[in-house]
């Protein structure tokens, strides 16, 4: 059965809603991030290596990043030529590469997070803890759905 366009569908409205509140965000955060010179693919880059001591493979940020190694590859090298991460050869697999953050990343990353977790929750100061779990919930879902929308594609 075909489904029939209906641009009144609130599926359809909050879909579009979440598109350009997406793009909405992302854009303030290239402002935001901008105070630092830095983008927020690198904040992102950066924050995960925070969250992960020991480093992690390019592979692996790419895939929590959700963006092909290429891309990340030029993140890095810009990251690195900054003095903000390092790559280190893997002792096990002399081929690979981990990458980890420096002790100027952590000093910046101490100047911003303060700064972004307070900016991250203005953006929400309307929304109660529940309803963001709820919330949380349904754009995991609806994550969810969007895979196999595009794994039936295939």
């Amino acid at each position: 059965m075909e489904a029939k366009m209906d641009d009144s569908n609130p599926r359809y409205q909050a879909l579009i809603e979440l598109l350009q509140t997406a793009d909405t965000v992302w854009n303030a955060s290239r402002v935001f991030f901008g105070r630092w010179d830095l983008g927020p693919s690198q904040f992102n880059v950066l924050n995960l290596l925070h969250l992960n001591p020991a480093g992690l493979s390019q592979t692996d940020l790419s895939r929590q990043l959700i963006m092909h190694r290429s891309n990340l590859t030029g993140l890095v090298d810009r990251l690195e030529k900054r003095g903000l991460v390092q790559r280190q050869e893997v002792a096990t697999d002399r081929r690979a590469y981990s990458v980890v953050l420096t002790t100027a990343g952590a000093t910046l990353l101490r100047d911003i997070l303060p700064r972004y977790y307070e900016e991250a929750n203005g953006v929400w100061d309307h929304l109660s803890a529940r309803r963001a779990s709820e919330l949380i919930s349904d754009l995991q879902q609806a994550a969810q759905n969007a895979q196999r929308t595009a794994r039936s594609e295939c």
